[in-house]
């Protein structure tokens, strides 16, 4: 017993980096925990017992609408890309292997204004409509894009390169020899394309449908603007017009369990069967060439999702920006950019930081609980952004009442709201939501330093710090500024969370675009959007030389 009592002292020493990692990973997940605590806290309010008798099953009904319409669409457009660039060669589809993920920079709720404008009465297209044919007003019918089929139709088309591209990877990577095997059993290419590729690809299909749909039950400005009722907007009402905290803590646990079920179909999915590639072939499948009309046809079918997800409403944002734009850019413009770039800078920074320590305990650590502790942090990605604020602003709002309390009664002075007041709440949220972005790209690379260097270090003096300061992060310097540019760019665009927790009179791009255009300005609201798509490339820019590289590769 002594002997075992040495041991498990030894090992609280030698894991002081693992407490670091735990109050870390602790402190990432309290929001959510927050949230669970708060749910049967105070009983039933009348708030929630008004929302569940009025509007809590269409809250319910919407949200499967949209998982279900998402899912179907980011689905057939993602694996239909990805085969046409990947088994058959046709005019452009070099071009298409990159563009093809370009709509990830749009975001859904930009998307939303684009199309409100240019498909509403006084729109171009149905203006165009009218002149050409003579209509008026009733003489005809035209679909309403502010509908949850049209918010449907705005996060397939700049959803599906989630499940492109991982569709794409896997039939790269396991389909060349599959292929082949199947040709000489004398299938043809639909039968094997339904009997050997898609089945192989079936992981890479679900998780990226997964990843779309999490996206979606994240969203509140796309549906927010469509006056689409789900539990994003239900969270938001709750909290600000309603002012019950309870209520929107319930709320947020019933989204909660959307996610949760969402991930478990995934992961059941998955669990049911092993489609395993068992050819040592692993050369890139051969291209078919195509008929010209075939040809055409193939490049029309990869030409509409980019169009529809990114070259028309960016042309139009660019059209609107140009043309009017925003009214007030000036002095007001660029605080609003500041405002957005501070918040983005100083959350990817502290997000590399800290990804790094978590990933470095799990890789030194001789027990589990790191690991098991990164992948509880990694869930954090999957919470909606009003889910966190809720879980974020019930423990901090009572911390900075605490301690305004405290200070007054030993200082006499009244600090004000210390936390909430300003953008520190927010830059917790937002790690609480994009930490585990950072951490997946930092973990993936440092897991591709082999431990011999560490024993190196070691035999050189070097400690566990040091050997991470001189060693781990120069080698790593690529992957930790791609993690920061990611996290930068999930940050410049996130809306929910910022609306509930910004500071007052605290502004950024993504509130002033969802502002302009919850009033109607859409052309006003075209600058800070523009701008936010703009950011939002950089990162497009560097998957889409990874994919080119691949390209070449599979060539």
């Amino acid at each position: 017993m002594e002997h075992k009592g040495g041991q498990a002292a030894t090992g609280l020493r030698w894991s002081s980096l693992t407490v670091i990692a735990v109050l870390i990973a602790v402190l990432i997940a309290a929001p959510v925990l927050s949230v669970f605590s708060n749910v049967f806290a105070g009983g039933t309010s009348e708030t929630w017992a008004h929302l569940s008798e009025t509007v809590l099953g269409e809250f319910v009904f919407n949200t499967v609408v949209l998982c279900i319409g998402v899912g179907l669409g980011v689905a057939s457009i993602g694996i239909t890309t990805a085969w046409l660039t990947t088994m058959l060669d046709f005019p452009g589809r070099r071009f298409f292997e990159w563009a093809l993920v370009l709509p990830m920079a749009m975001p859904a709720y930009v998307m939303a204004y684009v199309y409100t404008d240019f498909l509403q009465f006084v729109g171009p297209v149905q203006t165009g409509l009218r002149e050409f044919f003579g209509w008026r007003a009733g003489d005809y019918w035209f679909p309403d894009v502010r509908t949850v089929g049209g918010a449907v139709a705005m996060f397939m088309f700049v959803l599906y390169p989630y499940t492109y591209m991982l569709v794409r990877a896997a039939f790269l990577e396991r389909a060349g020899g599959m292929l082949e095997a199947g040709r000489s059993l004398g299938l043809g290419p639909w039968r094997c394309f339904f009997r050997v590729s898609l089945p192989l690809a079936r992981p890479a299909v679900v998780g990226g449908t997964a990843l779309a749909l999490m996206e979606t039950l994240a969203d509140f400005g796309t549906v927010s603007y469509f006056g689409v009722q789900t539990f994003t907007t239900g969270i938001y009402r709750a909290w600000f017009s309603l002012g019950d905290r309870i209520a929107a803590a319930q709320l947020s646990a019933a989204l909660l369990a959307f996610v949760v079920i969402v991930l478990s179909l995934e992961h059941a999915t998955r669990g049911r069967a092993r489609f395993n590639n068992t050819s040592r072939q692993q050369a890139a499948p051969a291209r078919r060439r195509l008929s010209p009309m075939m040809g055409l046809l193939a490049a029309f079918a990869c030409f509409m999702p980019l169009l529809l997800g990114f070259l028309l409403p960016a042309g139009l944002l660019l059209q609107m920006a140009f043309a009017e734009g925003d009214a007030q850019f000036g002095p007001r413009f660029f605080q609003l950019a500041r405002n957005s770039f501070v918040l983005a800078a100083v959350t990817a920074v502290l997000a590399v930081a800290l990804a790094l320590v978590l990933a470095y305990a799990a890789r030194l650590a001789r027990s589990a609980v790191p690991r098991a502790l990164n992948r509880v942090v990694g869930l954090g990605y999957a919470v909606p952004g009003s889910v966190i604020a809720v879980g974020v602003l019930i423990p901090v709002t009572r911390l900075d009442a605490w301690l305004a309390q405290t200070w007054q009664a030993l200082f006499d002075v009244n600090p004000g709201l210390v936390l909430t007041g300003g953008i520190a709440a927010l830059v917790y949220a937002y790690l609480a939501r994009f930490l585990a972005v950072a951490l997946h790209a930092v973990d993936a690379s440092l897991g591709k330093i082999t431990s011999s260097m560490d024993d190196a270090a070691r035999s050189l003096g070097f400690g566990k710090w040091a050997t991470l300061r001189s060693v781990h992060v120069p080698i790593l310097r690529g992957s930790l500024l791609s993690a920061a540019l990611l996290v930068f760019v999930d940050v410049m665009k996130e809306l929910p969370a910022t609306l509930v927790i910004r500071p007052f009179n605290f502004d950024t791009l993504a509130t002033q675009a969802h502002t302009l255009a919850s009033d109607e300005r859409l052309t006003e609201a075209s600058t800070a959007a523009l701008m936010i798509v703009a950011v939002g490339l950089l990162p497009m820019i560097l998957i889409s030389r990874q994919i080119l590289k691949s390209g070449r590769r599979s060539n």
